[in-house]
């Protein structure tokens, strides 16, 4: 519908308010390198013929999601799902990095993290192989 081929770009872009900051935590995490640094954006890539990025701009009025949603405050709007090979061994690098475990986890190949903005993002392991 949109004439796209593989080779269009696409991708997220969340609000924090230190978009730097926030570029470094993931860029870090996903061994992605920061293609784009702005003012107030960043963009990071995984490099090579990948087509994904993630997108972080500036909101001076920026409020972190509550975990899990409670009424009255703000909504998550959409995390992250990143799929690890070892579930524990990757919280334990999230957390040198920067993130914080959320103290409410609703499933066991599923780990909820804040990172330092706090946006929710979930590492998980893929169960579907058996």
């Amino acid at each position: 519908m949109l004439g796209r081929t593989k080779k269009h770009f696409w991708g997220v872009v969340i609000d924090a308010p230190d978009p730097h900051a926030l570029g470094r935590f993931y860029a870090d995490l996903m061994d992605w390198k920061i293609v784009n640094d702005e003012p107030n954006f960043v963009t990071l890539a995984p490099g090579g013929d990948h087509v994904e990025y993630l997108g972080i701009q500036r909101s001076a009025g920026y409020l972190p999601p509550v975990w899990p949603n409670e009424d009255g405050r703000q909504q998550m709007m959409m995390h992250l799902d990143i799929e690890v090979p070892d579930l524990e061994a990757a919280v334990a690098a999230a957390v040198r990095a920067g993130a914080r475990e959320a103290d409410f986890q609703p499933q066991e190949t599923v780990r909820v993290l804040l990172d330092p903005a706090g946006h929710p993002f979930c590492l998980y392991v893929d169960t579907s192989a058996g």
